[in-house]
């Protein structure tokens, strides 16, 4: 292996949101992601976004505040 380095890939915006009775506004959602950066993570999974207008506008608006990590969407 010539590459040691370790990605951590985090689904909490997504999979998070799979809790019953677990819902983040948009304001939370971007609150969350600026702590997973703010913690090393390297690629952060925002969201659904084919799911809903609303998933898809909160994974647009994460990507575009989140400058050092991969944002993906589901």
């Amino acid at each position: 292996m010539t590459n040691d380095r370790v990605f951590i890939f985090d689904t909490t915006l997504r999979d998070g949101e799979q809790v019953p009775g677990c819902k983040l506004n948009m304001a939370q959602k971007l609150e969350v992601a600026e702590m997973l950066e703010s913690l090393g993570v390297d690629i952060i999974e925002a969201g659904f976004p084919i799911s809903s207008p609303g998933d898809f506008q909160a994974v647009e608006a994460i990507s575009r505040q989140v400058r050092e990590a991969t944002v993906c969407g589901l």
